[in-house]
């Protein structure tokens, strides 16, 4: 095989997995999973069926990602972070039967390019998180980050934006006059300089 699978390591032979990609202690990996090349899945990761996880992405230990999440390249999920697909959870219907799959509706979770999300931290469904945004440590996310966006808190807060090198950017002196002007963050540590929509830039204000 050109990856590595633990031999405590539970992964159906319908997934798909990149190479160099490598899968350790007691991790799951159900039906239908489409796994990129050079991955870290971190001990006792569970990965639902039908999940799209990109190329080089690390799975700390702990991680569930549910049916419905994508992973974009290079995400990285730390310690018990957990993806989550059901806006109304339920055990049984209003007439006390067991559900089935029939008896609810997915509602998707994707993590966008480079974002890195905290231990801990829980995405709710349907949420989306932009590209090289950071997630806090522990936070729960409610509501969709906008790319470079850095968020902490429960509810999960929009407080600043980060470098995709990860250290915050230096805020602008003069705030966007409009939705639809630019502003343009200089990174104090690489000097990268990140364009930001006016309308993102104006949500922490």
């Amino acid at each position: 095989m050109s990856f590595y699978v633990h031999p405590t390591a539970e992964v159906s032979p319908e997934a798909t997995i990149g190479a160099g990609t490598r899968v350790w202690h007691q991790a799951q990996i159900r039906q239908g999973a489409k796994i990129g090349e050079q991955c870290i899945i971190g001990k006792g990761v569970y990965i639902d069926f039908d999940v799209v996880i990109g190329p080089r992405c690390k799975l700390q230990n702990g991680v569930f990602v549910y049916h419905g999440a994508t992973l974009e390249e290079g995400v990285f999920l730390g310690p018990g972070v957990m993806l989550l697909n059901d806006k109304n959870p339920r055990a049984i219907t209003p007439d006390g039967a067991l559900k089935s799959d029939a008896d609810w509706q997915v509602s998707p979770t994707y993590i966008g390019y480079g974002a890195g999300i905290g231990g801990g931290a829980i995405i709710l469904p349907g949420v989306s998180v932009g590209k090289w945004a950071i997630i806090g440590s522990g936070a729960v996310v409610t509501g969709n980050i906008p790319a470079y966006g850095l968020a902490y808190g429960n509810p999960a807060r929009l407080t600043g934006f980060v470098c995709p090198c990860g250290q915050r950017l230096p805020l602008a002196e003069i705030s966007p006059a409009s939705p639809q002007e630019t502003v343009s963050l200089t990174c104090a540590a690489c000097q990268r300089q990140i364009a930001l929509p006016g309308a993102v830039y104006r949500q922490i204000l």
